[in-house]
């Protein structure tokens, strides 16, 4: 077994402090990273305070990792030793069922195996996250990572970034559409960069009148604070889609208004409690409600591939460790442009 030091939630009511654990030895077609950089996401929150049930402690949260790769086992053929290497949100899946066969792991219809707060396929050992110096993977589920990205503002781009990528290329969001953009934090940041380097006319929508010229810098076109009625008049019926990243609780039909005949609403953000929809908001320009998770192993590293390309990365403040919990704190306030990393050589 592997020693590793990492930062743990030991319930749901105490702070995250240190705390030394085991990863398993390198297998066969295991990948051993050393962990660089690791994103804070606003579900490590829910989960390291059980907001949604379930959650099991000890909890070492993350699952956005950047590392270099420290050992490969004997039959890897994917990675060597030195790579530049990430993780995001699982770390496995039952790879038989239609999507997994399909390259979409997050839909697996076995349950993918998540990076932390999870079970590993053996439904016993439980999996923990990147807020450590260390993790085994299996290469299958390890992302390539170019050296023309800042590592520092890379592990986001493993959750906020392919949350927000995937249903961009699912719904072929490119040149010419005219986008709306719900929210404007770690999700919502990351869906104004890759729907304007896509030629969309981006707008985004949102609570707080003082984000307009943050929303300006990121690339969108316009803003709506979505408070004022006649701003919210000036675009009904004007949006071939809506990119709904918000997670506090918020009226869909109102949003649903602004959409064009055929139009869609795409959620990503996960609200707190189920939001009752009026079918007429719906079937009165045919449109359409619906949700996309993150993306399957493929579609993540042509994310990754993507970004480098375009230079597209997330912006971030670089956290200690030993801050972590003020950076909950914060992020409970909305106090964070626009996502949290630890840098793991403070641990």
């Amino acid at each position: 077994m592997i020693p590793v030091k990492g930062y743990a939630a030991q319930n749901s009511t105490t702070p995250l402090a240190p705390w030394n654990f085991e990863r398993r030895d390198v297998g066969p077609k295991d990948v051993h990273i050393d962990i660089l950089y690791c994103g804070v996401c606003h579900s490590d929150i829910h989960q390291a305070r059980d907001e949604w049930g379930g959650s099991i402690f000890p909890m070492v949260p993350g699952h956005e990792i950047v590392g270099r790769v420290k050992k490969v086992g004997k039959d890897v053929t994917n990675f060597n030793v030195g790579d530049l290497a990430g993780v995001g949100c699982f770390i496995d899946s039952c790879r038989v069922c239609d999507s997994c066969k399909a390259d979409l792991q997050p839909y697996c219809e076995k349950g993918m195996n998540a990076t932390y707060n999870g079970y590993e396929k053996d439904g016993k050992t439980p999996t923990y996250g990147g807020y450590s110096s260390q993790i085994v993977v299996d290469e299958n589920y390890v992302l390539h990572v170019s050296d023309k990205l800042s590592l520092e503002r890379v592990g986001p781009l493993l959750c906020a970034g392919i949350t927000t990528y995937s249903p961009i290329m699912h719904w072929k969001i490119g040149n010419g559409h005219r986008v709306g953009v719900l929210g404007l934090g770690g999700l919502g940041h990351m869906a104004v960069k890759f729907a304007a380097s896509l030629g969309s006319e981006v707008t985004v929508l949102s609570t707080t009148k003082s984000k307009e010229a943050d929303a300006k810098k990121l690339g969108a076109h316009s803003f709506i604070h979505t408070k004022d009625d006649s701003q919210m008049n000036s675009v009904k019926r004007h949006f071939d889609f809506i990119i709904d990243t918000v997670s506090a609780e918020h009226d869909l039909n109102t949003y649903l208004n602004l959409l064009r005949r055929d139009g869609a609403h795409i959620v990503v953000g996960v609200p707190p409690t189920a939001t009752p929809v009026d079918h007429f908001s719906l079937i009165g320009g045919r449109k359409t409600l619906a949700g996309s998770l993150i993306g399957g192993i493929k579609e993540t590293q042509e994310m990754l591939d993507f970004c480098a390309e375009r230079k597209i990365m997330s912006d971030v403040e670089v956290i200690a460790i030993k801050d972590i919990n003020k950076a909950y704190e914060r992020m409970m306030k909305n106090d964070v442009k626009y996502r949290f990393v630890i840098d793991m050589s403070t641990l």
